[in-house]
């Protein structure tokens, strides 16, 4: 029997459900306190410094430090951590192997797997447990060609309107 058998579902499945219960809420408020729905919100991202930037009319009116997650390959249908991808920039991991470590100490399954096959839910897992695990603000994420890009958002900064 492998490792991956021994873990207790149910533990795993309460850490799951407490994550989406957070990461819900966390993200709700984050739309609805900085305003960040609507089509005339604009953002902009930056893995070498791990920055991101909303404007609105040109005019940047919140800042966040971004972690990336993870990321999806569409054409391989598989999910990578980012502490196991070794052409991201460090700005952008943060303190990811903390989920790796969480994962790890808890006997937990996906976080400590540097990949997996894309299943959906197990990326949303992943991400909801990952969010918790560092306290991010929210969630983020973009896709380019056929990539899914997976971040949190931690330390958001509203900017003051110029007088």
């Amino acid at each position: 029997m492998d490792d991956h058998a021994q873990h207790d579902h149910s533990d795993w499945e309460e850490v799951v459900f407490a994550a989406r219960e957070r990461a819900h809420a966390r993200q709700a408020l984050m739309v609805e306190r900085f305003g960040l729905s609507g089509d005339d919100v604009q953002y902009h991202w930056s893995m070498d410094d791990a920055r991101i930037t909303w404007s609105r009319g040109g005019a940047v009116f919140l800042t966040g430090r971004l972690t990336m997650i993870g990321t999806v390959s569409l054409a391989r249908q598989t999910w990578l951590w980012s502490w196991a991808n070794d052409s991201l920039p460090p700005a952008v991991l943060g303190d990811i192997e903390r989920v790796r470590r969480f994962g790890e100490a808890n006997d937990y399954p996906v976080l400590p797997w540097p990949g997996f096959d894309h299943h959906p839910e197990l990326v949303a897992e992943a991400r909801m447990v990952a969010a918790s695990v560092l306290d991010a603000d929210g969630l983020w994420a973009d896709s380019t060609d056929d990539v899914q890009l997976h971040f949190l958002v931690h330390d958001l900064a509203p900017v003051p309107e110029p007088r």
